[in-house]
């Protein structure tokens, strides 16, 4: 069997490699970042891609495809530059999570030809192409239905909003997140989940800070703090726990 061309990954990510093995007291233990860093590069994790992180961490290409294909994260298939995941899982999809999605997939696909899960619109990896997927619950069921953009949160939307947003994507623009971080294109964010940072202070700061809670996220602890209500505390010596009947 031939061997994957790892020539795509040059002396820079190499030496990213290096500092993510660096991190860990076993080598083996870099292998989820690294294989964002692989994503930073590629839009997926290609083959090649594969290759790259056994070689450097002395691992079986079986064993990093493992990890590989276990995980949702990692792409398998090129990605826009915009990865649009939207919220099918219950309460999202009770209150339109599934009507965005089947919208955003008729809108970005062709006539009669609706994009399915994980297509792309476009060219891979070049302005403006996106590509779409379900996501099993967001964890922001407060504000459903829920959809994110490079997993940046976009709350409480609708079929006519998500298609105003994926609009502007592809004309190049980076509407503003409902919370989180400024919007920046997958591969950063790639390049950011492996633990690359800019080394300016200030430039690091204004492209990770960013609104991070919702009113509707805090709304309990405001009333608990409004009426003055609190939880018991813990007794110093917890109730035993009831005899378990022998059989």
């Amino acid at each position: 069997m031939t061997t994957p061309d790892v020539s795509v990954f040059g002396p820079d990510i190499v030496a990213k490699a290096g500092e993510l093995i660096g991190r860990y007291p076993e080598s083996r233990s870099a292998l989820l970042p690294m294989l964002h860093l692989v994503q930073s590069v590629e839009g997926h994790v290609s083959q090649a891609g594969v290759q790259f992180c056994a070689e450097q961490l002395s691992l079986s290409n079986a064993e990093v495809s493992a990890v590989v294909t276990f995980y949702t994260m990692y792409k398998r298939k090129p990605c826009g530059e915009h990865l649009v995941s939207v919220c099918t899982n219950t309460l999202c999809a009770v209150l339109g999570g599934d009507a965005i999605y089947r919208r955003l997939a008729e809108h970005l696909g062709e006539e009669g030809a609706p994009l399915k899960h994980e297509d792309t619109a476009g060219t891979p990896g070049e302005q403006g192409s996106i590509t779409l997927e379900h996501a099993e619950c967001l964890a922001a069921c407060d504000l459903g239905p829920v959809l994110q953009v490079n997993y940046e949160y976009y709350d409480n939307q609708t079929p006519e909003s998500a298609v105003e947003l994926v609009d502007a994507l592809r004309r190049g623009e980076k509407p503003a997140p409902t919370r989180g971080a400024p919007l920046t294109s997958l591969r950063d964010v790639e390049l950011e989940l492996a633990g690359f940072f800019p080394e300016d202070e200030a430039t690091y700061r204004a492209g990770v800070d960013g609104p991070s809670a919702a009113v509707e996220t805090l709304r309990g602890a405001q009333l608990a703090a409004d009426n003055g209500w609190t939880a018991p505390t813990m007794p110093e010596t917890p109730p035993a726990l009831p005899e378990v009947e022998k059989k």
